[in-house]
């Protein structure tokens, strides 16, 4: 078997899908921007060969690397790189190489357009905000805040995390982003009062849900990005049997087949029309990649398990496994920003929490807006320790 694995450096900690795909008996090829001389060593020992291009972002170069690799060792069986800013030009390939075993041009819209997912929300039977897509005329804006109220949400349709994504709070806000110049198209979305959490885990290639975790978000992600807020995240040790049941319809209805996904929800803390009651669970997004950052080391933390081996193991064994919604600990993540007043340095932090630390490090600067600078990981047993852990390390 043949795997592409496309940008195997980045984040830091994905030479181990690698590795395991080697372990697993797969030929892991690679294609990067980085030095060969510069990898990390255990990456070099996982690949079977590694090509590097100029920009990953010039089409053309990556298609050469491809025919290279076909040329030389034949069909490509798998092309990969789990990273949501490479998902378009994942489909592409795997289009124009023939590769069978993931989303091409055709479905990855769905897994990107913020729009066109709403109609696989519908499908799975799920709520989620009303939206207007932006043209040249704010009327259409001001007729969409009076049928759903302000505030609202702009947001670009495609986007990456909460970049470039807004609250509006009155009709003059709103005739302000229709006057903005607008590279690419943007969304109006009505608000939703409510706290942010996620379904994340792995299918096989039988679409067959086969790992599950959930992780709760105090802050709003967009308030992070755009304040530059401390940010902190964590998983429950038991998924939600609601967040479960949704999600999994969510996941079907999307025909996730061999990969991670990462979707996000809203639990309602306000009743509102058209939306639901407080504790009812309202679509936001759908990802259809591993969460972001160091997320699956989280999970690993989070039961003494190795996600990158089972992600490995669906590829080439097609893995079968009922989902185990309970976890030994709750992981909580911190992010810290540089220059910060915060009360408690890092040594405190290391100091009183030495015991519960899994994970500290820096976050690299490309992730630093929406995961901050410096972070902590802990695991606890007791949830409301884990929280007094955050807020500790963030006051």
């Amino acid at each position: 078997m043949n795997f592409v694995f496309i940008s195997p450096t980045f984040p830091s900690t994905y030479w181990q899908f690698c590795d395991r795909l080697k372990k697993h008996g797969a030929n892991v090829l690679g294609i990067g921007e980085d030095a060969y001389d510069s990898l990390d060593n255990r990456l070099k020992n996982a690949l079977t060969e590694y090509y590097k291009v100029n920009s990953m972002e010039n089409y053309d170069e990556m298609t050469r690397a491809m025919g290279y690799f076909t040329f030389r060792y034949g069909h490509i069986d798998w092309l990969e790189s789990n990273n949501e800013y490479w998902l378009d030009s994942d489909a592409r390939l795997r289009t124009d190489f023939n590769i069978v075993t993931g989303p091409k041009k055709d479905i990855i819209e769905y897994y990107q357009d913020k729009s066109l997912m709403k109609k696989y929300y519908k499908k799975a039977d799920v709520i989620s905000a009303r939206y207007l897509l932006m043209d040249d005329d704010p009327k259409k804006g001001i007729r969409f805040a009076k049928k759903v109220g302000y505030p609202l949400i702009y947001k670009p349709v495609k986007g990456v995390g909460a970049s470039d994504t807004h609250k509006v709070h009155d009709e003059k806000e709103l005739l302000e982003y229709y006057a903005k110049e607008k590279k690419v198209p943007y969304m109006l979305e009505e608000f939703v009062t409510g706290d942010l959490i996620s379904f994340d885990g792995i299918t096989n290639q039988d679409g067959d849900i086969i790992f599950c975790t959930n992780h709760e978000f105090p802050q709003q992600i967009m308030d992070v990005v755009n304040e530059h807020d401390s940010v902190s995240y964590y998983n429950l040790r038991k998924v939600p049997e609601d967040l479960f049941e949704v999600g999994s319809r969510v996941v079907k209805a999307f025909g996730v087949r061999g990969r991670f996904f990462h979707n996000e929800y809203f639990r309602l803390t306000k009743d509102k029309e058209g939306l639901g009651k407080v504790g009812d669970l309202c679509g936001l997004e759908v990802n259809q990649r591993p969460p972001g950052g160091y997320t699956p080391d989280m999970m690993n933390f989070s039961d003494d398990i190795d996600v990158y081996d089972i992600y490995a193991r669906v590829v080439t064994e097609n893995l079968k496994l009922t989902p185990n919604t309970e976890k030994k600990y709750s992981t909580f993540y911190v992010g810290r920003r540089d220059g910060a007043p915060y009360k408690h340095s890092s040594e405190e932090i290391l100091a009183k929490y030495k015991d519960q630390i899994v994970w500290h490090d820096r976050m690299p600067d490309i992730l630093s807006s929406a995961m901050g600078n410096e972070f902590f990981m802990c695991r606890f047993e007791d949830l409301e320790e884990g929280k007094r852990f955050t807020a500790f390390a963030m006051e």
